[in-house]
């Protein structure tokens, strides 16, 4: 039986919601706590939408009304990037959309590879739209003969037995898994074996990983049950 995942349409963008894969590049950044990592992507999609608009300048006030996230916490997060507004002017929105590119690491190329090319991942294979968040995926694997050897966006699909010369040579570090949870395991030791630095979880279990290996989960599952539990609470 082919370890596929299971059917889903939606693709995913959220890896710009928590980029918690170390930058490549020479500038290293202090550590954050997830909820302000997560809060970051936010201001970033504003401040992209106002310098495409030509806006100059915006407040944390302004961003805190787009968004609602309270100003306070806007100018606090802010200045763990050691960006700080000018007084009854604000921030200078493209200098502090060049500043949140780089600090979360979207201008630096993480090289990908997806384990389990069906429904799912073959959308993120697809969605050549990662790439503006600095994510190159190079390299799909698939345990369906049927797939293996063909063409997703561009990409040849492989076994498993491509896994190690496919991370050597493209210095892959991130490990994507959309298999059904039963490989989830399997595919992270694989992934882990053969020298990826983090993994990006889509399956709605969660994997061990090494010491050293870090993990990131996307589990569209929980959203969804959060989602339906509010909706029947509401009506109640």
């Amino acid at each position: 039986m082919a370890h596929l995942p299971e059917s889903m349409s939606e693709k995913m963008r959220n890896f710009a919601a928590v980029n918690t894969v170390p930058s490549q590049s020479s500038k290293k950044h202090d550590w954050l706590p997830e909820p302000t990592l997560r809060r970051l992507p936010w201001y970033l999609a504003y401040v992209a939408m106002l310098r495409r608009d030509g806006v100059e300048y915006v407040s944390s006030r302004g961003i805190a009304d787009a968004i609602g996230v309270d100003a306070s916490q806007i100018a606090k997060d802010l200045s763990h990037l050691g960006v700080r507004g000018k007084t009854r002017i604000g921030y200078e929105v493209a200098a502090l959309e060049r500043e949140l590119r780089d600090y979360l690491g979207f201008d630096t190329g993480h090289n990908a590879v997806i384990v389990g090319v069906g429904s799912l991942g073959g959308a993120l294979i697809q969605d050549r739209g990662l790439q503006r968040y600095g994510l190159n995926i190079v390299g799909g694997i698939d345990t369906n003969t049927d797939i293996v050897g063909t063409r997703a966006g561009g990409i040849v699909i492989s076994g498993y037995e491509a896994l190690p010369e496919i991370v050597a040579d493209n210095d892959v570090t991130v490990g994507i898994v959309t298999v059904p949870a039963r490989y989830a395991q399997d595919a992270a030791e694989r992934l882990m074996e053969a020298g990826v630095r983090a993994i990006w979880n889509f399956t709605p279990t969660r994997i061990r990983v090494r010491e050293g290996v870090i993990i990131t989960n996307t589990s569209i599952y929980s959203h969804l049950a959060v989602m339906y539990n509010r909706i029947d609470s509401a009506e109640q």
